[in-house]
Protein backbone atom coordinates (compact mmCIF):
# COMPACT_ATOMS: atom_id res chain seq x y z
CA UNK A 1 0.00 0.00 0.00
CA UNK A 2 1.56 3.31 -0.68
CA UNK A 3 1.32 6.45 1.32
CA UNK A 4 2.05 10.31 1.16
CA UNK A 5 4.22 11.64 3.93
CA UNK A 6 3.05 15.39 5.18
CA UNK A 7 4.35 17.37 7.50
CA UNK A 8 1.44 19.63 8.91
CA UNK A 9 1.89 22.09 12.33
CA UNK A 10 -1.51 21.26 13.82
CA UNK A 11 -2.64 25.75 14.56
CA UNK A 12 -4.16 24.97 18.24
CA UNK A 13 -1.58 22.20 19.86
CA UNK A 14 1.72 24.21 17.57
CA UNK A 15 2.75 20.38 17.46
CA UNK A 16 4.43 19.04 14.08
CA UNK A 17 2.65 16.10 13.30
CA UNK A 18 2.89 13.52 10.61
CA UNK A 19 -0.40 12.31 8.28
CA UNK A 20 0.03 9.14 6.57
CA UNK A 21 -2.43 9.62 3.50
CA UNK A 22 -3.29 6.86 1.35
CA UNK A 23 -3.14 7.74 -2.75
CA UNK A 24 -3.92 5.69 -5.24
CA UNK A 25 -0.68 4.88 -7.33
CA UNK A 26 -2.21 4.15 -10.56
CA UNK A 27 -4.84 5.66 -12.40
CA UNK A 28 -8.53 4.17 -11.88
CA UNK A 29 -11.14 4.13 -14.64
CA UNK A 30 -14.15 3.10 -15.24
CA UNK A 31 -16.09 0.73 -17.71
CA UNK A 32 -19.79 0.23 -17.51
CA UNK A 33 -21.02 -2.20 -20.16
CA UNK A 34 -23.94 -0.83 -21.56
CA UNK A 35 -24.41 -3.52 -24.61
CA UNK A 36 -27.16 -5.94 -23.50
CA UNK A 37 -29.97 -6.33 -25.57
CA UNK A 38 -32.08 -7.06 -22.32
CA UNK A 39 -34.90 -9.36 -24.30
CA UNK A 40 -36.41 -10.62 -21.17
CA UNK A 41 -38.15 -6.75 -20.62
CA UNK A 42 -39.56 -7.09 -23.88
CA UNK A 43 -42.24 -5.18 -25.06
CA UNK A 44 -40.57 -2.31 -23.46
CA UNK A 45 -36.88 -3.04 -24.08
CA UNK A 46 -36.04 -3.43 -28.15
CA UNK A 47 -33.28 -3.60 -29.95
CA UNK A 48 -33.97 -0.14 -31.12
CA UNK A 49 -34.15 0.84 -27.26
CA UNK A 50 -32.33 -1.64 -25.40
CA UNK A 51 -33.39 -1.57 -21.39
CA UNK A 52 -30.28 0.24 -20.04
CA UNK A 53 -31.45 2.99 -22.09
CA UNK A 54 -35.27 3.50 -21.15
CA UNK A 55 -35.97 6.29 -18.83
CA UNK A 56 -38.70 3.66 -16.52
CA UNK A 57 -36.32 4.41 -12.95
CA UNK A 58 -38.12 8.15 -12.03
CA UNK A 59 -37.64 9.42 -15.31
CA UNK A 60 -34.40 8.13 -15.41
CA UNK A 61 -32.46 5.25 -17.43
CA UNK A 62 -30.11 2.68 -15.72
CA UNK A 63 -27.47 4.32 -18.17
CA UNK A 64 -27.72 7.31 -16.26
CA UNK A 65 -28.01 6.23 -12.63
CA UNK A 66 -24.95 3.48 -13.49
CA UNK A 67 -22.78 6.93 -14.53
CA UNK A 68 -23.93 8.96 -11.95
CA UNK A 69 -23.23 6.69 -9.10
CA UNK A 70 -19.47 7.01 -9.55
CA UNK A 71 -19.34 10.35 -8.42
CA UNK A 72 -16.42 10.99 -6.27
CA UNK A 73 -15.30 7.78 -6.57
CA UNK A 74 -13.85 7.92 -10.39
CA UNK A 75 -13.67 11.39 -12.37
CA UNK A 76 -15.93 12.07 -15.36
CA UNK A 77 -13.58 12.11 -18.27
CA UNK A 78 -11.94 8.51 -17.03
CA UNK A 79 -15.77 6.84 -17.46
CA UNK A 80 -15.80 4.90 -20.05
CA UNK A 81 -18.71 2.90 -21.96
CA UNK A 82 -18.66 0.01 -23.95
CA UNK A 83 -21.87 -0.60 -26.51
CA UNK A 84 -23.35 -1.62 -29.67
CA UNK A 85 -22.31 0.91 -32.23
CA UNK A 86 -25.85 1.50 -33.11
CA UNK A 87 -26.36 2.64 -29.41
CA UNK A 88 -23.96 5.75 -29.66
CA UNK A 89 -25.69 8.67 -30.62
CA UNK A 90 -27.94 8.08 -28.13
CA UNK A 91 -26.07 7.25 -24.95
CA UNK A 92 -23.81 10.81 -25.72
CA UNK A 93 -27.21 12.44 -25.87
CA UNK A 94 -27.99 11.01 -22.56
CA UNK A 95 -25.26 11.89 -20.14
CA UNK A 96 -24.08 15.06 -19.17
CA UNK A 97 -19.96 15.22 -19.65
CA UNK A 98 -19.85 12.04 -21.64
CA UNK A 99 -18.07 12.87 -24.96
CA UNK A 100 -17.56 10.19 -28.23
CA UNK A 101 -13.94 10.19 -26.87
CA UNK A 102 -15.11 7.91 -24.18
CA UNK A 103 -17.87 5.32 -25.97
CA UNK A 104 -16.19 2.02 -26.86
CA UNK A 105 -17.96 0.58 -29.59
CA UNK A 106 -19.11 -2.74 -31.06
CA UNK A 107 -19.89 -3.56 -34.40
CA UNK A 108 -21.66 -6.97 -32.66
CA UNK A 109 -22.34 -8.03 -29.59
CA UNK A 110 -19.57 -11.22 -28.47
CA UNK A 111 -20.54 -11.43 -24.98
CA UNK A 112 -18.43 -9.90 -21.94
CA UNK A 113 -15.26 -11.33 -22.52
CA UNK A 114 -14.68 -10.05 -25.68
CA UNK A 115 -16.50 -6.50 -24.73
CA UNK A 116 -14.50 -6.22 -21.44
CA UNK A 117 -10.65 -7.79 -23.30
CA UNK A 118 -11.33 -4.93 -26.28
CA UNK A 119 -12.15 -2.07 -23.75
CA UNK A 120 -9.01 -3.10 -21.54
CA UNK A 121 -6.82 -3.05 -24.48
CA UNK A 122 -7.90 0.10 -25.42
CA UNK A 123 -7.60 1.67 -22.41
CA UNK A 124 -3.89 0.21 -21.24
CA UNK A 125 -3.04 1.98 -25.12
CA UNK A 126 -4.04 4.98 -23.55
CA UNK A 127 -2.47 4.53 -19.82
CA UNK A 128 -0.12 1.48 -19.36
CA UNK A 129 -1.27 1.43 -16.06
CA UNK A 130 -4.44 1.61 -16.06
CA UNK A 131 -6.34 0.14 -13.50
CA UNK A 132 -10.27 -0.56 -14.22
CA UNK A 133 -13.41 -0.88 -12.55
CA UNK A 134 -15.81 -2.61 -13.97
CA UNK A 135 -20.18 -2.43 -13.59
CA UNK A 136 -23.09 -2.79 -16.05
CA UNK A 137 -25.62 -0.67 -16.55
CA UNK A 138 -28.95 -2.55 -15.22
CA UNK A 139 -28.26 -2.12 -11.38
CA UNK A 140 -29.73 -0.42 -8.75
CA UNK A 141 -27.59 -0.11 -5.41
CA UNK A 142 -28.13 1.60 -2.46
CA UNK A 143 -26.93 3.36 -0.39
CA UNK A 144 -24.71 4.80 -2.83
CA UNK A 145 -22.12 5.94 -0.24
CA UNK A 146 -21.25 1.89 1.06
CA UNK A 147 -21.19 1.14 -2.77
CA UNK A 148 -18.69 3.42 -2.89
CA UNK A 149 -16.68 2.44 0.22
CA UNK A 150 -16.76 -0.98 -1.17
CA UNK A 151 -15.42 -0.43 -4.68
CA UNK A 152 -12.26 1.96 -2.68
CA UNK A 153 -11.61 -1.43 -0.76
CA UNK A 154 -11.70 -2.99 -4.45
CA UNK A 155 -9.41 -0.64 -6.03
CA UNK A 156 -6.76 -0.84 -3.29
CA UNK A 157 -7.07 -4.60 -3.33
CA UNK A 158 -6.06 -4.60 -7.29
CA UNK A 159 -3.58 -1.91 -6.80
CA UNK A 160 -1.78 -3.78 -3.81
CA UNK A 161 -1.73 -7.26 -5.11
CA UNK A 162 -0.12 -7.98 -8.67
CA UNK A 163 -1.91 -10.58 -11.05
CA UNK A 164 -5.18 -9.87 -9.17
CA UNK A 165 -8.50 -10.25 -10.14
CA UNK A 166 -11.14 -8.62 -8.14
CA UNK A 167 -14.44 -9.20 -8.25
CA UNK A 168 -17.85 -8.11 -5.59
CA UNK A 169 -20.39 -10.77 -3.95
CA UNK A 170 -23.58 -9.48 -3.22
CA UNK A 171 -25.06 -11.41 0.09
CA UNK A 172 -27.91 -13.58 -1.10
CA UNK A 173 -31.28 -12.81 0.12
CA UNK A 174 -33.35 -15.91 -1.51
CA UNK A 175 -31.97 -19.00 -3.12
CA UNK A 176 -32.40 -17.53 -6.80
CA UNK A 177 -31.65 -19.83 -9.75
CA UNK A 178 -31.44 -16.50 -12.17
CA UNK A 179 -27.90 -15.17 -10.63
CA UNK A 180 -24.26 -17.09 -10.98
CA UNK A 181 -22.62 -17.42 -7.45
CA UNK A 182 -19.42 -17.42 -6.01
CA UNK A 183 -17.84 -20.02 -3.82
CA UNK A 184 -15.91 -18.55 -1.27
CA UNK A 185 -12.25 -19.92 -0.20
CA UNK A 186 -9.50 -18.28 2.67
CA UNK A 187 -9.60 -14.90 3.79
CA UNK A 188 -7.33 -12.59 2.53
CA UNK A 189 -6.13 -9.04 3.30
CA UNK A 190 -8.10 -5.73 3.69
CA UNK A 191 -11.28 -7.95 4.16
CA UNK A 192 -11.60 -9.99 0.97
CA UNK A 193 -11.88 -13.73 0.49
CA UNK A 194 -10.14 -15.94 -2.03
CA UNK A 195 -12.27 -17.17 -4.53
CA UNK A 196 -12.70 -21.14 -5.09
CA UNK A 197 -14.95 -21.53 -7.45
CA UNK A 198 -18.05 -19.83 -9.93
CA UNK A 199 -20.93 -21.32 -9.63
CA UNK A 200 -23.23 -20.81 -12.82
CA UNK A 201 -26.80 -20.02 -12.45
CA UNK A 202 -28.39 -23.35 -10.75
CA UNK A 203 -31.31 -25.32 -10.39
CA UNK A 204 -33.25 -24.27 -7.67
CA UNK A 205 -32.12 -27.49 -5.18
CA UNK A 206 -28.62 -25.88 -5.98
CA UNK A 207 -29.41 -22.50 -5.26
CA UNK A 208 -31.57 -23.33 -2.18
CA UNK A 209 -27.68 -25.18 -0.77
CA UNK A 210 -25.98 -22.48 -1.70
CA UNK A 211 -28.61 -20.34 0.19
CA UNK A 212 -28.86 -22.02 3.35
CA UNK A 213 -24.74 -22.26 3.25
CA UNK A 214 -25.13 -18.58 4.35
CA UNK A 215 -22.64 -15.50 3.14
CA UNK A 216 -19.42 -16.51 4.69
CA UNK A 217 -19.85 -19.67 1.68
CA UNK A 218 -21.86 -18.34 -1.00
CA UNK A 219 -22.43 -15.04 -2.62
CA UNK A 220 -24.36 -13.76 -5.83
CA UNK A 221 -22.13 -12.97 -8.66
CA UNK A 222 -22.65 -9.38 -9.01
CA UNK A 223 -20.89 -8.69 -12.93
CA UNK A 224 -18.96 -6.52 -11.36
CA UNK A 225 -14.77 -6.22 -11.39
CA UNK A 226 -11.58 -4.50 -10.85
CA UNK A 227 -8.24 -5.37 -12.39
CA UNK A 228 -5.13 -3.95 -13.71
CA UNK A 229 -5.40 -3.84 -17.56
CA UNK A 230 -2.38 -5.80 -18.33
CA UNK A 231 -3.15 -7.85 -15.64
CA UNK A 232 -6.57 -9.21 -17.81
CA UNK A 233 -5.19 -9.07 -20.55
CA UNK A 234 -2.42 -11.24 -19.62
CA UNK A 235 -4.74 -14.11 -18.64
CA UNK A 236 -7.18 -13.58 -21.96
CA UNK A 237 -3.77 -14.39 -23.99
CA UNK A 238 -3.44 -17.19 -21.63
CA UNK A 239 -6.68 -18.70 -21.64
CA UNK A 240 -8.43 -17.45 -25.14
CA UNK A 241 -5.16 -17.00 -26.97
CA UNK A 242 -7.63 -16.30 -30.71
CA UNK A 243 -9.28 -14.19 -28.99
CA UNK A 244 -6.14 -11.95 -27.66
CA UNK A 245 -4.51 -12.73 -30.91
CA UNK A 246 -7.83 -10.97 -32.62
CA UNK A 247 -8.37 -7.82 -30.00
CA UNK A 248 -4.70 -6.80 -30.56
CA UNK A 249 -5.06 -6.60 -34.77
CA UNK A 250 -8.20 -4.29 -33.59
CA UNK A 251 -6.14 -1.77 -31.36
CA UNK A 252 -3.39 -1.88 -33.36
CA UNK A 253 -5.27 -0.50 -35.77
CA UNK A 254 -6.99 2.32 -33.23
CA UNK A 255 -5.40 5.65 -34.92
CA UNK A 256 -5.37 4.35 -38.80
CA UNK A 257 -8.08 5.08 -41.16
CA UNK A 258 -8.40 1.39 -41.45
CA UNK A 259 -9.55 0.90 -38.18
CA UNK A 260 -13.70 1.04 -38.85
CA UNK A 261 -12.53 -2.05 -41.67
CA UNK A 262 -10.13 -3.85 -39.42
CA UNK A 263 -12.79 -3.70 -36.34
CA UNK A 264 -15.55 -4.64 -38.37
CA UNK A 265 -13.53 -7.52 -39.78
CA UNK A 266 -12.79 -9.18 -36.66
CA UNK A 267 -14.38 -8.35 -34.24
CA UNK A 268 -17.67 -10.07 -35.43
CA UNK A 269 -15.83 -13.46 -35.34
CA UNK A 270 -14.46 -13.61 -31.72
CA UNK A 271 -15.19 -16.73 -30.41
CA UNK A 272 -18.65 -15.53 -28.33
CA UNK A 273 -18.10 -16.30 -24.56
CA UNK A 274 -18.57 -14.63 -20.94
CA UNK A 275 -15.42 -13.31 -18.44
CA UNK A 276 -16.69 -15.71 -15.79
CA UNK A 277 -16.41 -18.82 -18.44
CA UNK A 278 -13.16 -17.34 -20.37
CA UNK A 279 -10.87 -15.92 -17.21
CA UNK A 280 -12.51 -15.73 -14.13
CA UNK A 281 -12.97 -19.42 -13.57
CA UNK A 282 -9.75 -20.80 -14.40
CA UNK A 283 -8.14 -18.01 -12.88
CA UNK A 284 -9.17 -19.17 -9.62
CA UNK A 285 -7.62 -22.20 -9.97
CA UNK A 286 -4.52 -21.07 -11.57
CA UNK A 287 -1.35 -20.15 -8.78
CA UNK A 288 -0.31 -17.16 -11.45
CA UNK A 289 -3.04 -15.18 -10.08
CA UNK A 290 -5.49 -14.26 -7.33
CA UNK A 291 -8.81 -13.79 -8.05
CA UNK A 292 -10.27 -11.85 -4.82
CA UNK A 293 -14.04 -11.66 -3.73
CA UNK A 294 -15.40 -8.31 -1.83
CA UNK A 295 -18.61 -8.99 -0.17
CA UNK A 296 -20.96 -6.36 -0.90
CA UNK A 297 -23.64 -6.19 1.58
CA UNK A 298 -25.99 -3.38 0.45
CA UNK A 299 -29.54 -3.74 -1.66
CA UNK A 300 -28.79 -4.61 -4.90
CA UNK A 301 -31.15 -5.13 -7.77
CA UNK A 302 -29.97 -6.94 -10.84
CA UNK A 303 -33.25 -5.52 -13.31
CA UNK A 304 -32.65 -8.08 -15.83
CA UNK A 305 -36.36 -9.22 -15.78
CA UNK A 306 -40.16 -7.54 -14.90
CA UNK A 307 -39.85 -9.25 -11.97
CA UNK A 308 -36.65 -7.64 -10.82
CA UNK A 309 -38.27 -4.52 -12.08
CA UNK A 310 -41.39 -4.40 -9.49
CA UNK A 311 -39.18 -4.25 -6.78
CA UNK A 312 -38.67 -0.60 -7.90
CA UNK A 313 -42.05 0.31 -8.42
CA UNK A 314 -44.85 1.26 -6.08
CA UNK A 315 -47.04 -1.34 -4.33
CA UNK A 316 -50.48 -1.63 -3.07
CA UNK A 317 -51.31 -3.75 0.02
CA UNK A 318 -52.29 -6.66 -1.86
CA UNK A 319 -48.67 -6.89 -3.55
CA UNK A 320 -49.61 -5.52 -6.88
CA UNK A 321 -46.57 -3.44 -8.35
CA UNK A 322 -46.95 -0.22 -11.15
CA UNK A 323 -45.14 1.32 -13.00
CA UNK A 324 -47.68 3.24 -14.32
CA UNK A 325 -49.43 6.50 -13.43
CA UNK A 326 -52.95 5.53 -14.49
CA UNK A 327 -54.21 1.83 -13.05
CA UNK A 328 -56.81 -0.13 -11.47
CA UNK A 329 -56.79 -3.58 -10.17
CA UNK A 330 -60.08 -4.81 -8.70
CA UNK A 331 -59.83 -8.14 -6.41
CA UNK A 332 -56.12 -8.98 -7.97
CA UNK A 333 -52.84 -9.58 -6.58
CA UNK A 334 -49.01 -9.66 -6.99
CA UNK A 335 -49.36 -8.57 -10.62
CA UNK A 336 -46.94 -5.70 -12.34
CA UNK A 337 -48.30 -3.51 -14.54
CA UNK A 338 -46.44 -1.16 -16.46
CA UNK A 339 -46.45 0.91 -19.80
CA UNK A 340 -44.33 3.36 -21.90
CA UNK A 341 -47.71 5.85 -21.90
CA UNK A 342 -48.20 7.76 -19.10
CA UNK A 343 -51.46 8.61 -19.93
CA UNK A 344 -52.41 4.77 -20.62
CA UNK A 345 -54.70 3.24 -18.54
CA UNK A 346 -54.07 -0.22 -17.31
CA UNK A 347 -57.08 -1.57 -15.42
CA UNK A 348 -58.42 -5.29 -14.65
CA UNK A 349 -60.48 -7.89 -12.25
CA UNK A 350 -59.06 -10.88 -10.80
CA UNK A 351 -55.27 -11.39 -11.89
CA UNK A 352 -53.23 -13.36 -10.01
CA UNK A 353 -49.43 -12.66 -10.02
CA UNK A 354 -49.47 -11.80 -13.84
CA UNK A 355 -47.05 -9.06 -15.56
CA UNK A 356 -48.89 -6.91 -18.06
CA UNK A 357 -46.78 -4.18 -19.88
CA UNK A 358 -48.06 -2.41 -22.26
CA UNK A 359 -45.65 0.06 -25.56
CA UNK A 360 -47.21 1.61 -28.50
CA UNK A 361 -46.21 -1.73 -30.93
CA UNK A 362 -47.07 -5.06 -28.25
CA UNK A 363 -48.76 -5.72 -25.01
CA UNK A 364 -47.18 -8.33 -23.14
CA UNK A 365 -49.31 -10.97 -20.51
CA UNK A 366 -47.41 -13.41 -18.72
CA UNK A 367 -47.56 -15.44 -15.15
CA UNK A 368 -44.70 -13.65 -12.75
CA UNK A 369 -43.74 -17.20 -12.42
CA UNK A 370 -42.83 -17.75 -16.18
CA UNK A 371 -41.02 -14.45 -16.62
CA UNK A 372 -37.56 -15.80 -17.28
CA UNK A 373 -39.21 -17.28 -20.61
CA UNK A 374 -39.89 -14.13 -22.51
CA UNK A 375 -36.39 -14.76 -23.77
CA UNK A 376 -37.46 -17.62 -25.54
CA UNK A 377 -41.02 -15.92 -26.24
CA UNK A 378 -38.83 -12.61 -28.26
CA UNK A 379 -36.79 -15.42 -30.47
CA UNK A 380 -40.01 -17.04 -31.35
CA UNK A 381 -41.62 -13.27 -32.37
CA UNK A 382 -38.81 -12.16 -33.98
CA UNK A 383 -38.78 -15.76 -35.91
CA UNK A 384 -42.62 -15.06 -36.67
CA UNK A 385 -42.34 -11.19 -37.50
CA UNK A 386 -38.99 -10.04 -37.94
CA UNK A 387 -37.93 -6.96 -36.14
CA UNK A 388 -41.21 -5.14 -36.12
CA UNK A 389 -42.12 -5.88 -32.66
CA UNK A 390 -38.64 -6.10 -31.49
Amino acid sequence: MKYQFIYVRLLKSKIDSMLFIYYPPYMRYALILAGGSGTRLWPMSTASKPKQLIPFVNGRSLLQIAFERLEGLVEKDKRFICAGNSHKDMIIEGLEGFNESQFIGEPDGRDTLNALAYSSAVLRKLDPDAVIAVFTADHIIEPVDEFLRVVEKGFRTAEDNEKSLVTFGITPTYAATGFGYLELGLGLSGGSRRLRRFREKPVQADAQDYYSAGPENYLWNSGMFIWRADTLLECVEKYEPECYRGIMKIVEALESDSFDDVLNDIYPGLKKISIDFAVMEPASGDPDFTVAAVPMPLTWLDIGSWSAYAGICEIDAAGNNYGIKNHLLLESSGTLLASEDEDHLIAGIGLEDLIVIHTSKATLICPKNRDQEIKKLYSSIEEKYGDVFI
